[in-house]
């Protein structure tokens, strides 16, 4: 299907040595993206149109029919899911969409299950899947571990193209494609997400959902961005260096109580101290960054509150009963919108259109 090869042109020393914003070209075949690996490979008419075939795949799947039809797309299709970090909504939802589009599936959740307890490298491991798999989807707490992959695998004779499902604390693009889709929903109304407000509260620092939504926020009109948070676990230099490049309007603060009733959205973490090395999280407070039933009240009646879950105290349990809190919608969100990238990724979206066409008449 994929004649070029752009991977195959440049070694590993030399790759690593590209801004972010540079590397997108080199994970496309004829013009297509073919691996799915970090926020910055998306523009937005590629998420328009990931949010668009979502929808169509959505509506399609609401009949015996429909889902027929989409269980044969992918019908011939293998996808191995790789999850050496702990894993529930994203594992889920990737098996869900798989299932979705007619693919087998295999699983790796526990090394401790493999032959990388014999001692096997994480790279042979991987290529081994790649025998038998035509899809490779990865968890792993090493930055940067699936865009090795990827460089790998595509310089051997059988590459396979490659998704990352959350990769150390740097990126998360499927959950940041699956969150513009809930923002895209949540905004159908008042124009989209042209113009809107998004307030990032808790753990930015270590946060790779936040991280990797913002880089795509620098697509729309007018978004300004609030990131709140003690200083301990405040947003990268990195981030904002991008959403400065684009001009994005942004604000830094520790000030949750004052930002709550001037935005369109509520995008709440929850405290990643799988990632301390000496507990440093332990030593900040973070009680003045929890979202309660009382803050409701000062909400935009049109607003709504985010959360890539799971969750822990942040967001009080009975909040979930007001109709601004989309984290549930969220999760839905996500089997529907990685069913899309799989589709994308093989080129198979324009069958779904031409189905969803003849749906509509």
């Amino acid at each position: 299907m994929y004649q070029d090869n752009p991977l195959k042109s440049i070694s590993w020393a030399d790759y690593q040595k590209l801004p972010v914003t540079d590397r997108a070209t080199y994970f496309c075949r004829n013009g297509h993206p073919y691996h799915a690996l970090f926020a910055q490979q998306y523009d937005r008419p590629a998420m328009e149109r990931f949010c668009d075939l979502a929808t169509r795949v959505r509506k399609i799947a609401k009949t015996r029919g429909g889902m027929r039809f989409l269980q044969d797309l992918l019908a011939e299709k293998r996808a191995m899911l790789y999850f050496s970090q702990p894993s529930t909504r994203t594992f889920l939802s990737f098996s869900a969409a798989c299932q979705i589009v007619g693919m087998q599936t295999g699983e790796v959740r526990d090394t401790a299950t493999s032959s990388e307890i014999k001692g096997e490298t994480q790279e042979d491991s991987v290529r081994t899947f790649s025998s038998y798999f035509d899809l490779l989807i990865m968890r792993h707490p090493v930055g940067g571990f699936a865009e090795r992959i990827a460089w790998l695998l595509s310089n051997t004779e059988r590459p396979v193209p490659v998704i990352n499902a959350g990769s150390g604390k740097d990126q998360h693009p499927s959950q940041a494609l699956l969150d513009i889709y809930t923002l895209q929903r949540s905004f159908e109304q008042r124009g989209g997400i042209d113009g809107k407000s998004i307030a990032f509260v808790g753990d930015l620092a270590r946060g790779r959902t936040v991280r990797s939504l913002a880089c795509l926020l620098r697509h729309y009109d007018g978004v300004k961005a609030y990131f709140v948070a003690p200083d301990a676990l405040q947003i990268g230099a990195d981030i904002l260096q991008v959403l400065d490049e684009a001009n994005m309007d942004y604000e830094v603060t520790d000030d949750f109580a004052s930002v709550i009733p001037e935005v369109d959205a509520i995008y709440m973490t929850r405290i990643q101290d799988e990632w301390d090395q000496a507990q440093e999280s332990s030593s900040v407070d973070t009680s003045h960054y929890h979202f309660t039933v009382a803050d409701l009240d000062r909400l935009k009646d049109d607003a709504i509150i985010m959360h890539p879950l799971p969750r822990r105290a942040e967001i009080e349990p009975d909040v979930d009963r007001d109709p601004r809190a989309m984290y549930w919608r969220q999760v839905r969100n996500g089997m529907w919108i990685r069913a899309a990238l799989i589709l994308n990724i093989f080129e198979r979206d324009g069958e779904v259109d031409r189905y969803y066409q003849d749906l509509m008449r």
